[in-house]
């Protein structure tokens, strides 16, 4: 069976080309970081790959080397900006994995100890919050290196 191709007009590609809005918290050359605006924690964070690229099922390896460079930055900056104990990651590929959105994209999720992941509802949380959040990272960020 072969997969589907991947659609230019996703949301993902929408806000890499500028024509949708998003709390950007880190870019370079290959990947770029935003929140996630339904977020299942505080500081929830998408990080995805510039190239086009539908799922894991098609990345080129270069470019999923950089994803997870980039998860990991963002992993310690949530540790330090969220008083995080530790870090969940999820990443779905295709309709049977979960996959709504059809552009690679990993979530990387701080976490406290007892304290159960928000549902998936569909609801957005708050843009001052998110905005609050995506400040918390970058400084986070600039701290670590």
């Amino acid at each position: 069976m072969t997969a589907p191709s991947y659609d230019t007009d996703n949301i993902f590609a929408k806000i890499l080309r500028g024509d949708l809005p998003c709390h950007k918290v880190y870019e370079d050359d290959a990947t770029f970081a935003f929140m996630d605006i339904m977020p299942r924690a505080d500081g929830h964070t998408l990080v995805i790959p510039k190239n086009a690229s539908r799922n894991m099922l098609d990345v080129k390896q270069a470019d999923l080397n950089a994803i997870m460079a980039t998860v990991q930055k963002i992993a310690k900056a949530q540790m330090q900006a969220f008083d995080a104990d530790g870090i969940t990651l999820q990443q779905f590929n295709e309709p049977a994995g979960g996959q709504v959105v059809f552009h690679l994209h990993m979530h990387v999720i701080p976490r406290q100890d007892g304290i159960s992941l928000r549902p998936h509802t569909g609801e957005m949380a708050d843009n001052d919050l998110l905005a609050t959040h995506a400040q918390a990272l970058k400084e986070a960020l600039e701290k670590i290196g």
